[in-house]
């Protein structure tokens, strides 16, 4: 665990803290109305969203096999079991943990560690400008935009967003084709007075290119693309479902869509810097109050919904996660160390990228 993710995550508790001191005479929260809200809840749709997240895991690794398949043909059976495990990893030891993904990947399909994070990273570039198309369409075409807390705000972040994730997308497309040129480039043009500068963008560059092969074809674009926008699309569901099934609660009984994306996208801001235990109720107090400050929630179903969404969207996964990897014989902490250790040694230009098993 990096030392500079625990000082934040001792300083988002501590700031946490004072805000609970110093409000408690403003804030009045009333645990009966909070624990009734929690077992008046509709345990059929909480079910149904855990349902919808554990689907996505297994379309999250035929994504996975999809990205790897230019270099190892693979099956989606095959790619679940790294998945889960290492969810479950990442919400049990936080968010340093996410390389635990492709580590296991790489051991149980005896592949390199840097292919692995090759796909990884290209995962998070679909995810992310999946994430920014689905947010910038909702918040500009759903009929109730305009009630929602700083309309123009929302719509002028979601098309940011999703102009940033063309960008993006334009300059990924620019290194798959043309990498070995831009290289070249970086170099000649830094040559007569930073030529280390030239020399570190190029290999950047470079390493940015390999890792954009595992998109050899526009089949995988394609596939992969149908394949983010269905998986999203069914974690949308998930958060939608969990809030519904507070019905006791008419803000949140009637959720919109537009509303769901505002409250995905402070969820997973929320969950960026995420740390063991501390970091559940730091994503539980920031998702509340969004609910209280944006959508008038009260606090008590604000906080029962909140921690119902971290189990559903997050948690779900745990125990079928530990089972998993103690009948693979995989101890979760020794994994995380390992990938982490392989993640630093890649991040060197020197490091030895054939193979870190």
């Amino acid at each position: 665990m990096k030392k500079k993710n625990w000082i934040l995550g001792v300083l988002l508790l501590v700031g946490l803290a004072a805000i609970v001191y110093f409000g408690r005479g403003r804030i009045h929260f009333n645990w009966h109305v909070f624990v009734e809200q929690i077992q008046q809840a509709n345990w059929w749709l909480i079910a149904i969203g855990i349902s919808m997240i554990w689907i996505g895991y297994g379309i999250r690794a035929a994504r996975w096999s999809v990205l790897l398949s230019p270099t190892r043909k693979s099956s989606w059976r095959e790619t679940v079991g790294p998945q889960v495990i290492g969810y479950t990893g990442v919400a049990l030891l936080g968010r340093p943990a996410d390389l635990m993904r492709p580590y296991l990947t790489a051991r149980k399909l005896k592949t390199t560690i840097s292919a692995q994070v090759a796909v990884y990273v290209v995962e998070r570039m679909f995810d992310a400008g999946t994430m920014a198309l689905i947010f910038s369409t909702v918040l500009s075409f759903a009929p109730d935009k305009r009630t929602l807390p700083h309309p123009e705000l929302l719509r002028h972040l979601a098309m940011t967003g999703l102009i940033g994730t063309i960008g993006l997308a334009a300059i990924a497309a620019a290194i798959r084709l043309s990498g070995n040129a831009l290289a070249r480039g970086s170099r000649l043009i830094f040559a007569g007075f930073a030529p280390r500068v030239g020399d570190g963008i190029a290999s950047r560059i470079l390493a940015f290119r390999s890792g954009l092969e595992v998109l050899s074809s526009l089949r995988e674009v394609a596939v992969a693309s149908a394949q983010s926008l269905l998986m999203w699309g069914i974690i949308t569901v998930a958060y939608l479902e969990t809030a519904h099934a507070f019905d006791k609660s008419p803000e949140l009984h009637s959720l919109t869509l537009a509303r769901c994306m505002v409250l995905m996208a402070a969820s997973m801001a929320a969950s960026t810097v995420q740390l063991p235990v501390i970091g559940w109720f730091t994503q539980i107090a920031a998702v509340a109050a969004v609910f209280q400050t944006f959508f008038g929630v009260r606090w008590e179903p604000a906080l029962g919904c909140s921690a119902m969404l971290l189990i559903v969207t997050y948690l779900s996964v745990v125990p079928v996660g530990l089972i998993w990897a103690r009948v693979e014989r995989i101890s979760l902490r020794e994994v995380a160390v390992e990938s982490e250790h392989a993640g630093e040694v890649l991040a060197h230009p020197e490091a030895d990228r054939a193979n870190l098993l």
